[in-house]
This record gives structure tokens, C-alpha cells and sequence, in this order.
């Protein structure tokens, strides 16, 4: 007898194996097979999930990154991915799914799908297939086509990068190197970049054409700043006769695992064929992806490709931002549908739910669909792209950009906007405004008298030894203050011929270019206009930076003579440091010099104390004056020479470098000579001040995010009109514990309408112990000004606020520092600027300067929402009229599942009759460009949302209902024998009315409006001629077709005209009193 196995769970066959005791060696048999099958089984299972995970990971898993070592001349062992870029969101095969499934994740498009195919089935179809599946099908072709074609451009630009020709060294005489295309470029390859062309994998830079091994690259693709880089290659290779002589050497470079951060390398050179000690490799050793050569050639070997370079690891996937529209729309939406439902069930229980009761409840949810209407999407999506296209052709804010063309009506709902000081409320234009001494202070009119003082000294014997203990004289002073700025710096003069150059267009470009004999102009390049600032100035009162290199720097004094000076040792500027230091030998006296200049916060506990830096520092501040603080320190050859082989030692470590470089030059900052303390202005953009007090009107908050000091801060809010002149200013004050954070809270809470003032340490205190209050307290300021903020602290202050408000957030700055907080905020507008266009390609927006934020929002944002707020409605009113003429047609006529009108007419109604029209609602306005700008108070109304709100819904709900219910009881009432009547009369009805409707709610007329109007009333008639198999030829040629559908248009239009009248008369918006 068999028993199925399957049939038994394990007791039942644990307990017939033991029952058989007729045979005792099978039973041990059995029971031995039993034990050691499990056990195989796993092992098997085991292995084959090993084996899956396996292959899932290396095709689909994330690569594992990790050092490499590449032997120069030879192939680099190992799997590197090829150096080509993708930024395709789809492949042939998963075009089509991907689009479908990110389209029929919106409800509507679902719903329509579903309502489409239910159309298959013959129990439940209602209309021809058609009259759902093309306005179905014209919403997904124009999207795939969208989709197809942003995809294909993607292709194209990849492709064009990937197919870049490039140079590869080859170890042949004869063919010294050969062209290839960027994507066949691999990890250890040697190749030629020149001039001006793009940079097309990460490379560490082996030669250049100077015999300094300096090149100077343009990385604004890279980081967004516009200064050139100065960039330097290996010393070893450098010194070799000949290109090729890298084939003949054994050589390997180590660099670190591929990571996102641009701005530092970790790597080492070593020879193998020589006992010369490894060389360091850093930043200033690289060239990154898409930087571009701006002097001169250079050579270098591939480190990282494609996915692993350092441009790729930074890109992220594009930002989807929804907007408050858009949540409203699809809010309303879903009660559409919960109307429909409710109404098929209201049928269905006046008609009863006997016999096939599910197939009439589903062809009721049929007929009432169109209180849906699938072209409701489509017009706003065409409504955001003409508004888009409106903002960019505005002849008063050229230059203006939309990058993302989903969210312009969030410009119309702006609560809070957050700005950045530096480059976005100022210039960015430095100008050294003030120079102190200690014992002299010399501001802009007595810079001529310090530039004789300084020709004096130039010109005559002063021979005072700097190493003297006594106090110095004046002039003396003055001589080592000029010359700290003009050395302690990362500038270099970069000359070009002047022989085809035309007049200088801008005072900005003027002030940096220096004309040399007549033929040459020198443009002096840096990191920071700060630092062109200083060296500006030195050359304007005399001593000027002639020229530099690598290893050497050279200025032209006041009498004509050059003074050389050798580079040994320079520490750039870093955001963590916030100081920048330079150590040379004057090769006139021998000296060895240590300057170093940076912010007071960091230069204070590093110079000789003085009672009077803090006392000028701040009064700088007051005045709106960037500060740095200068100071030098003299060395003997033994402390360099001991210095040398600590930093150099450092220099080479692998692991912890940044820390062990920092501490060795710490170890040297100390009991430094303090020399002066400049001030720098930062002039304000054009029309900030009456800009910001527009938007203050309009109800807008703002918030200064600044990473700059808390007076400069200060006085630019006063000067720039943030904090008006009737308001007080509450600067917090230091917060390092809880309890403080609880007093200056409670102190701030006592104040009335009071700006705020606070710094980033202490806002990250008060986060961290009274968020909810804070946040409270700080939204209900007239103004906010966060004072040394990071940009991380910048983006978290956009969140807390779009968290504890709910209310719409707008972000606006310039710099990289900008972009996390832009892309945080709601609209995120970069200001194309002197920091380059990392902001701006980051942004949503695009703006030249910021007073276009005052035309941006108050004219294109106010408009862009009232008019999607209007079409919105208007689209909806269309479907829900037509939908109401259903449920009284059906009720009328016996509960039936009929559709009143068929194939063409349904399709017609949303499209050729009454699309224009309803359309052309994007050229409304009710007020023009100058009243929205000379009244912003206008604006406070939008951040209400009462242009689409519940109360408006109902309100058009409540017309629909009347105007379907006249339309359709009248057409009933007023024909006589034939149904094919009823249909001519209320469908001509339905199209004048909604041409009237639309008539009656434009408040400014467009010649395109009038001419959308005629057309589609032509294209009525003219069908009313054409469709024989819809309306009666012979009817609609009587008096009575036409006085019965005008009587019946004008029941259902002229209360609502009467309504309008008396309200505009005794009620009228806030608009209309000032049109």
C-alpha cells in the first residue's frame, strides 16, 4: 500500500516510518537518507543563493570602489569601467514600461485607463472605443513623445562627450600618438590635452608645455567658479627631456578609492628605478573630468573613467519637485471620483439592484466620468510650459532661465524667501575700502597719500631692518603692510596680447586688467575676488605683482625696480581654516618670511595680543566691510629646514594627510606679528533696496543666510533695507548651553516686531534644545538674519521651516554654497554670478540680478497661479455640466445606462469645440505688469490659496448643477417629436454656454482670446452643417432651433452675468478698484 507523501505533515509521517516494524533495516535506511537529504538540500540551496547574490551584485549591485596602483607606460591591472557617461533614464527595452508605469501612477491616468478598457466588454460598453481611447491615447503619445525626445537629447549630448577625439601617447617613434574617441579611453592610458579642450577622464598631470610644470585650468563645468585653477605637474616627470622618456622609466602612482569630493586627492608618485623618496600627490596634481585647459598643454595618465571620475559621482538623479497646484488639483480630483461613485449608487438605488445590478452600477460610473476630465492635466502641463516661456522672454528680466517648467505657480504662493549676502544681495565686487595699522587707519581718499609715503620710502635710504625690536616708524609700517598683501596670496598675472582687444565693457572687467607697454594686458586670476581686491590695490598705489610662477614671485616697486622672491612653501585657503598663508625668501636680504592672513575669529589667538584688533575689527563690520586680519613671522634657515622635513613627511602619509599637514602648520602659527587689518566693501546689487521693500509688502518674509561674520551681516540687512527702518534689530547672543538658549529665547519673545540675529553655532544650540519654540518664534520675526552658516545649516533652515509652516519656500543665491539650500527650497532661483553658475544651473530658475525676483513673483508668479487656478476650474466646470445633463437625461428616462451624446460629440465637446477657449484663460490678467508692482499687497492674497480653494470648487459645482440641470430640462421641455432634437438643441446650448462662460470671466481681452472664441463657434456651425449622423439638417435650419437654444443659453448664462454685476458693484476684489 502507498501513501503520497504530500498527504502527510511531518507527525503523521514520522509516526507511519516508525509503525512499520516488519522491516528494521529499511527503517534505518530511510531514516538515514532522511537525516542526510536536509542537509544536502541546504548545502545545495546554499550554494546556489550564494551563487545568485553573487551574480546579482556584480551586474546589478552597487561596484566596489578601492585604491589603485598604475604603472606608468603599462596596461593597469584590474576591472575598470569604461570611461564613457550615461545620463539616459531609459534603454529600448524599458522605454516603454518605464514611461507607462510613471504615467499611470497618477490617479487620473489610471482612472482613465481603467475606463477605456472596461469599453472591451460588451456588457458594460456604452460608446464607441474611440471616443475614450483617443483623448486616452493623445494624453500618453504626448508624453511619450516628450519622454522620447528629452531622452534622445540626453543620448545625443552623451554621445557627443563619449566621442570626443582625444590624444593617446603611444611608445612608438614613428607614431608618437594616435586619435581615439573618450569612451575608449582606460585606466592607465597616457594622453594630450590642449588648449581649451575638455578634460575627458581624471587624470594626475605628468607634463605640461611650461618648464615650470604649471597649467591653468577652468573648472565652471566642475564646481561653478569662474577664476582659473592653477594646477601643477609631478616634479620627476616634469624634469624628464622627452614626452616618450615616461615609457622608459618604472614608475607607479597609488591613488585613493574614487570619491565625490572635488576638492582634495590623496595619492603618492614613486620611482621604481631610482632611490629618490616618493613624492606627494594632491589636488594641485589633478586634472579632474570636464575641466577645460585654459594655457598652454598637458599631459597626464587616466586614474578614474567613467562612473568613478569625480564630475560623475556628483552628478544626481534630476530633482521632481510637485507643486502646491498640483496637490490641490489632485485633492480635487479624488473628491470628482468619490462624486461619481456616490452618483452611480444614487442611480443605482433609484433604479434598484435587482438582476445584473454590478453591470448598470459600472456603465453609471461610465456615463458620469466626464466629471473627470482627462484633459485637465494636459492643459495645465501646456499651461506651465507657456508660462515658462513667458518668464524667459520678459524684456525686463533678460536673461532669466526656467530649468524647471513643473512648478511656475509655486512663484505665485511664496511665503518665506531665503537669500544668500555675498554675490546675491552685494556685487561680489570687492573694492579695499579701508587699510589699518595700528596706530593709522587710511580710507579711500588718503590712499593717494600712502601711495607717496610709499614711493618715498621706495625712493629714499630707509634701511630699518624688519627684524628690529622697537617700534617702528609710520612709514615703515606702511612698507611691510603693502608688501604682505602683495606676496601673501594665490594670484598670478596672466598676459595676453592686446592687439585685437576692444574697449572694456565693464568697470569690473576694467578695474582687473592693467594695460603693459601698450600691447600686453595683464588680468590678474584667483580663487577669490577678495584676493584680486588686495592685489589690485598694492599695484595701485605702487607695488605691483609683475609676475609669478611656481617657484617664484616677482614685484615692480613705485621707483621702477623689480623685487624677486623665492615660493617655498604655500597653504591655501580653506573653508575649515579660513586662512590662507604663504612662506618666501627675499633673494634681496635673504630673509625668510611666514605671512599668513585670514578671519579674526581664527587670526586672534594666533598673533601677538593688541588691544586694538578687536575694537577696529568690529568697527569695519559696522561699516559694511569685509575684514581679514594679515600678520608675517620671521624664520631662520633652521627652523624652515626643520619645518621643511616635518611638513614634507606629513605630506607623504596616506592616512589621516589633512590632519598631520594641519597640525605641522599649526605648529608654526604662533606669536605671529600682526601687520594691519583691511576692509573691503562688497557693493549692493542694483535696486536690492527697493526690491526688498516690494516684497516685504507683498507679505513675503525674508531670511539672510550668510556664511560671512555677524557685523558685516548686520549692517547689510540695515543698508540693504532687510530690517526697515521702524523695526529693532535683536541679536542673539552667544548660546553654548541650554539654559542660555532658554534665556535669549524668553528675552526675544518679549520683543515686538524685532528682526532677529543669530549665528550658526548658536542656531545649532537652540536646534538641538528648543526646535518647536525656536521655530515659532523665528517664522513670526519680520526678518531673520543667520549669520556663519554652512551650507548644510542653510538647506536644514529651508526644511525647518517648510515643516513648522507648511507655508511655500523660495531660495536665492550665487555660490556652490547656495545650491543644497536652492534645491531644498519649494522654488529655488540661482543668480548667474561672479562665483560662476553652479547656483544657477542648480536652480529652478534662472535670474541675471536680483531685482528680477521683484517682477518674477509678483508679476509671472501671481499670474501663473490665478491663471492655472482659473483653467483648473474651468476644465472641471466642463466636465461636470456635461455630466449633470447625463444624470438628467438617464433619470428622465427611466434610470437608463445610456449615454446622451455619442462618438464624435463626446470627443468633439473637450477638444475642437471648446479647447481654445477654455485655453487662451493662460493670457488673462487681471491687473498689468506696473499696478502688480506698484501694489504688492496684491500678492498677499495668493499665499491664501482662495483662487482654487473648497469654497470656489463648490461654487463651480453649484453653476455646473444649475447650468447642466436649465440645459437639459429645457432642451426636454422644448422638443417635440424627435430625440435626434433633444440633442441638437442641448448640445448648442452646452457649446454657447461655455463660450459665454469663458467670455464672462476674462477680465482682460487678447486678440487671440476673441479670435479662440470664433473659431470654435465656426467650427460648431460648420459641424452642425457636416455631421448629418448627429443633428437634423432640416431642423437646424428653422426659427425654432434657434430661439429655443437661445432662450435655453440664456437661462443658464444670464444669472450668473446678474451675479457677477452685483458683486463687482457692492463687493468688488481688491483688483478691480485699482484696474
Amino acid at each position: 500500500m502507498e501513501f503520497p507523501l504530500q498527504d502527510f505533515d511531518i507527525d503523521q509521517e514520522t509516526d507511519f516510518l516508525l509503525g512499520n516494524q516488519s522491516s528494521h533495516g529499511n527503517e534505518m535506511e530511510i531514516q538515514t537518507k532522511n537525516n542526510r537529504n536536509p542537509k544536502r538540500r541546504r548545502s545545495i540551496g546554499a550554494i546556489l543563493c550564494s551563487c545568485w547574490c553573487s551574480m546579482f551584485r556584480k551586474c546589478c549591485g552597487p561596484r566596489e570602489l578601492k585604491p589603485r596602483k598604475i604603472m606608468l607606460g603599462s596596461q593597469t591591472p584590474g576591472q575598470f569601467p569604461a570611461n564613457a557617461i550615461r545620463n539616459q533614464k531609459y534603454n529600448i527595452i524599458t522605454f516603454l514600461p518605464l514611461v507607462l508605469y510613471q504615467q499611470f501612477k497618477f490617479f487620473l491616468n489610471l482612472y482613465f485607463l481603467i475606463m477605456a478598457t472596461s469599453q472591451f466588454v460588451p456588457d458594460i460598453r456604452i460608446s464607441y472605443l474611440y471616443t475614450y481611447w483617443i483623448p486616452l491615447c493623445f494624453v500618453l503619445t504626448v508624453t511619450i513623445c516628450r519622454e522620447a525626445i528629452d531622452d534622445l537629447r540626453r543620448y545625443k549630448r552623451d554621445q557627443e562627450v563619449n566621442n570626443q577625439k582625444c590624444k593617446r601617447l603611444l611608445n612608438d617613434r614613428n607614431k608618437p600618438y594616435e586619435i581615439v574617441a573618450a569612451h575608449k579611453l582606460r585606466v592607465g592610458d597616457l594622453i594630450i590635452v590642449d588648449k581649451d579642450e575638455r578634460v575627458p577622464a581624471d587624470l594626475v598631470l605628468l607634463r605640461t608645455s611650461e618648464s615650470s610644470g604649471a597649467v591653468f585650468v577652468r573648472t565652471d563645468q566642475l564646481d561653478g567658479e569662474t577664476d582659473w585653477k592653477l594646477r601643477l605637474a609631478v616634479p620627476t616627470t616634469q624634469k624628464l627631456a622627452t614626452d616618450h622618456q615616461l615609457f622608459e622609466i618604472s614608475a607607479k602612482i597609488y591613488a585613493e578609492k574614487p570619491q565625490k569630493d572635488i576638492h582634495s586627492f590623496i595619492g603618492t608618485f614613486s620611482r621604481l628605478d631610482s632611490l629618490n623618496s616618493d613624492e606627494s600627490l594632491d589636488l594641485e596634481n589633478t586634472l579632474w573630468t570636464n575641466c577645460v585647459i585654459a594655457s598652454g598643454q598637458a599631459l597626464g595618465v587616466v586614474i578614474y573613467t567613467g562612473p568613478e571620475t569625480r564630475s560623475v559621482m556628483n552628478n544626481s538623479a534630476p530633482r521632481s519637485k510637485v507643486g502646491l497646484l498640483d496637490i490641490e488639483v489632485n485633492t480635487i480630483t479624488k473628491l470628482l471620483f468619490v462624486a461619481v461613485i456616490a452618483l452611480a449608487l444614487i442611480m443605482m438605488a433609484l433604479k434598484g439592484f435587482g438582476g445584473p445590478w454590478y453591470r448598470y452600477l459600472f456603465r453609471f460610473i461610465l456615463l458620469f466620468s466626464y466629471i473627470i476630465p482627462i484633459s485637465l492635466r494636459v492643459n495645465l502641463e501646456l499651461g506651465k510650459s507657456f508660462y515658462s516661456w513667458a518668464i524667459g522672454k520678459d524684456p525686463n528680466m533678460a536673461g532669466t532661465a526656467v530649468r524647471c517648467t513643473t512648478i511656475p505657480e509655486e512663484l505665485g504662493r511664496i511665503s518665506y524667501l531665503l537669500t544668500d549676502k555675498t554675490g546675491t544681495l552685494t556685487q561680489n565686487s570687492m573694492v579695499l575700502k579701508r587699510l589699518h595699522l595700528g596706530t593709522v587707519s587710511y580710507a579711500a581718499d588718503s590712499f593717494e597719500e600712502l601711495s607717496a609715503t610709499l614711493k618715498s620710502i621706495y625712493l629714499g635710504s630707509d634701511t630699518t631692518s624688519s627684524k628690529t625690536k622697537f617700534r617702528r616708524s609710520e612709514n615703515t609700517r606702511i612698507r611691510d603692510a603693502v608688501q604682505a598683501l602683495a606676496l601673501c596670496h594665490n594670484v598670478t598675472p596672466v598676459y595676453e596680447n592686446n592687439e585685437d582687444s576692444g574697449s572694456i565693457t565693464s568697470e569690473a572687467e576694467a578695474d582687473q586688467h592693467l594695460q603693459i607697454g601698450g600691447k600686453q594686458v595683464v588680468s590678474y586670476q584667483a580663487s577669490s575676488p577678495d584676493e584680486v581686491a588686495l592685489v589690485q590695490w598694492t599695484q595701485e598705489v605702487g607695488l605691483a605683482l609683475s609676475r609669478r610662477d611656481l617657484s617664484s614671485m616677482q614685484l615692480r616697486g613705485p621707483d621702477g625696480r623689480h623685487y624677486d622672491y623665492t615660493i617655498l612653501q604655500v597653504f591655501p585657503f580653506t573653508s575649515e581654516t579660513k586662512r590662507m598663508g604663504v612662506i618666501v625668501k627675499d633673494l634681496q636680504t635673504g630673509e625668510i618670511i611666514f605671512y599668513l592672513k585670514g578671519a579674526d575669529v581664527v587670526m586672534s589667538p594666533i598673533v601677538q595680543y593688541t588691544d586694538w584688533l578687536d575694537e577696529e575689527v568690529g568697527n569695519m563690520a559696522r561699516d559694511g566691510l569685509r575684514t581679514l586680519v594679515v600678520a608675517r613671522k620671521m624664520l631662520t634657515e633652521e627652523q624652515y629646514s626643520d619645518f621643511e622635513s616635518r611638513y614634507n613627511a606629513a605630506r607623504l602619509s596616506v592616512t589621516d594627510r589633512v590632519s598631520r599637514v594641519a597640525q605641522v602648520v599649526e605648529s608654526l602659527e604662533r606669536e605671529m606679528e600682526l601687520l594691519c587689518i583691511t576692509g573691503v566693501e562688497d557693493k549692493l546689487q542694483d535696486n536690492v533696496r527697493p526690491t526688498l521693500e516690494l516684497l516685504r509688502n507683498a507679505g513675503i518674509k525674508i531670511w539672510m543666510l550668510t556664511g560671512d561674520k555677524l557685523e558685516t551681516a548686520t549692517c547689510i540687512a540695515k543698508s540693504s533695507r532687510l530690517v526697515s527702518r521702524t523695526q529693532g534689530l535683536h541679536i542673539l547672543k552667544k548660546v553654548v548651553t541650554r539654559t542660555d538658549a532658554h534665556l535669549e529665547l524668553n528675552a526675544f519673545r518679549r520683543k515686538q516686531d524685532c528682526a532677529l540675529v543669530i549665528s550658526g553655532d548658536s542656531l545649532e544650540v537652540c536646534l538641538s534644545y528648543y526646535q518647536p519654540e525656536f521655530m515659532e518664534l523665528a517664522t513670526a520675526a519680520p526678518a531673520v538674519v543667520c549669520c556663519r552658516c554652512s551650507p548644510t545649516q542653510k538647506a536644514q533652515v529651508v526644511q525647518l521651516i517648510q515643516k513648522h509652516t507648511g507655508k511655500r519656500t523660495a531660495a536665492v543665491g550665487d555660490g556652490g554654497n547656495d545650491v543644497s539650500m536652492i534645491q531644498q527650497a519649494d522654488a529655488g532661483i540661482g543668480i548667474e554670478g561672479r562665483e560662476g553658475k553652479q547656483a544657477s544651473l542648480a536652480g529652478d530658475f534662472s535670474i541675471r540680478q536680483f531685482s528680477h525676483l521683484a517682477n518674477l513673483l509678483l508679476v509671472h508668479g501671481r499670474r501663473s497661479y490665478k491663471r492655472s487656478a482659473s483653467l483648473a476650474q474651468f476644465v472641471i466646470h466642463r466636465g461636470l455640466i456635461i455630466s449633470t445633463m447625463q444624470a438628467v437625461f438617464s433619470s428622465v428616462f427611466y434610470l437608463s445606462s445610456v449615454a446622451l451624446y455619442q462618438g464624435f460629440l463626446t470627443v468633439g465637446y473637450a477638444t475642437v469645440y471648446t479647447m481654445f477657449p477654455v485655453f487662451s484663460l493662460v493670457l488673462d490678467q487681471d491687473v498689468s505688469a506696473e499696478i502688480a508692482l506698484t501694489y504688492p499687497e496684491l500678492y498677499k492674497e495668493l499665499a491664501k490659496g482662495r483662487s482654487l480653494s473648497y469654497k470656489t470648487f463648490f461654487m463651480w459645482v453649484l453653476i455646473s448643477i444649475y447650468q447642466g440641470g436649465v440645459i437639459m430640462y429645457g432642451a426636454l421641455l422644448l422638443f417635440e417629436d424627435e430625440f435626434i432634437h433633444i440633442v441638437a438643441i442641448s448640445f448648442s446650448s452646452l457649446i454657447l454656454t461655455e463660450l459665454i462662460m469663458v467670455a464672462l470671466n476674462i477680465r482682460t481681452w487678447h486678440y487671440l482670446m476673441i479670435l479662440a472664441e470664433l473659431i470654435s463657434l465656426v467650427l460648431y456651425l460648420l459641424s452642425l452643417i457636416v455631421l448629418h449622423d448627429y443633428f437634423d439638417s432640416e431642423f437646424i435650419r428653422t426659427k425654432d432651433f434657434i430661439w429655443k437654444v437661445l432662450v435655453i443659453t440664456l437661462i443658464s448664462c444670464l444669472p450668473l452675468y446678474i451675479l457677477k454685476f452685483l458683486r463687482k458693484k457692492f463687493s468688488p476684489p481688491s483688483y478691480s478698484k485699482l484696474s
